[in-house]
């Protein structure tokens, strides 16, 4: 196929590029930011560009990744997310089903960061009795910034789009697969490795799974039509975790993996003491057919 990605220079872009093309796909990267895995220089505002990406490249396929994310809050106005991360999806969207468009799916990489409220985010410090278990049923959503906000708007316009012209389009919401610190460290002297090996239990994946569920969301978009997949590694918890993960986590992670001690006292690692919030990824692989294959088993292993 003939695929399109936006983002292209970007962290997740750098490895779906060329994991696109190894299946022997034609790929044009578009990103405002030159980079070996950017074909075009430009911005999906510039709605003329698109179009003619579009159009004489014959696209078959669009991933996007393009957006303006939570880091930007402090650098960007209000102004420029509503740009880029609806406009731009506007323009890609209307010029996936115009006249003479060869694409025939679409798959927008959107974000968990949109069901997290602000009452979630305050977690115990807000007087949190149990863990919030986050799953695709989660209802209303309010996101708490800007960027939730822009990216719940270009989840709406992917699913009137379906609705209207029965464009496939698959939403991936992702957790965290950035090499850079959040800006929440859960309060452990330790950082870097440890913070994003603990995430592996309840809120991360590897840039590499994230651009494995994107192949396999292109592959299976026409099939399912619309849907939106929380992508996460799979979490070891349970929902009768939820009450005691709030209240001393490291409890709970020992009675699933009770090595775990050893190998992080051997690094001067630690557990979060809480644990606030679980992504349920098990949509994704009963519906979609995508698990992560790395997983804080697999991490855990990699430390002994």
């Amino acid at each position: 196929m003939n695929i399109l990605v936006t983002g292209s220079s970007g962290w997740l872009g750098q490895t779906l590029v060329p994991r696109l093309a190894r299946d022997g796909h034609r790929v044009i990267g578009l990103d405002p930011e030159a980079g070996p895995t950017t074909t075009v220089v430009g911005s999906v505002v510039d709605r003329a560009l698109v179009r003619r990406i579009i159009q004489d490249e014959g696209i078959e396929a669009v991933v996007h990744a393009a957006a303006r994310h939570k880091p930007h809050i402090e650098t960007h106005d209000n102004s420029e997310f509503v740009a880029v991360n609806v406009q731009g999806t506007l323009n890609l969207l209307e010029e996936a089903v115009a006249p003479g468009s060869r694409v025939d799916r679409f798959v927008f990489t959107s974000t968990t960061s949109l069901m997290i409220s602000q009452e979630i985010r305050d977690g115990k410090a807000g007087g949190a009795k149990e863990a919030v278990w986050i799953d695709e049923s989660m209802t209303p959503l309010k996101p708490r910034n800007i960027y939730g906000v822009t990216k719940l708007a270009a989840e709406e316009l992917c699913r009137l789009f379906n609705h209207l012209h029965k464009l496939p389009v698959l939403v991936l919401r992702t957790s965290r697969f950035f090499p850079e610190e959040d800006d929440m460290a859960h309060a452990i002297a330790q950082s870097g490795e440890n913070t994003k090996a603990n995430e592996f239990l309840f809120r991360r994946l590897s840039v590499e799974d994230a651009a494995e569920a994107h192949v396999v969301a292109l592959a299976r978009a026409q099939e399912i039509g619309f849907d939106t997949f929380i992508v996460s590694a799979l979490t070891p918890f349970s929902r009768e975790d939820c009450r005691a993960l709030i209240a001393d986590a490291p409890s709970v992670v020992a009675r699933y993996f009770p090595d775990y001690r050893q190998h992080y006292e051997a690094r001067g690692w630690t557990m979060f003491d809480t644990v606030d919030r679980v992504y349920d990824s098990s949509k994704a692989a009963r519906v979609l057919g995508f698990t992560c294959r790395t997983n804080f088993r697999e991490v855990l292993d990699g430390l002994a």
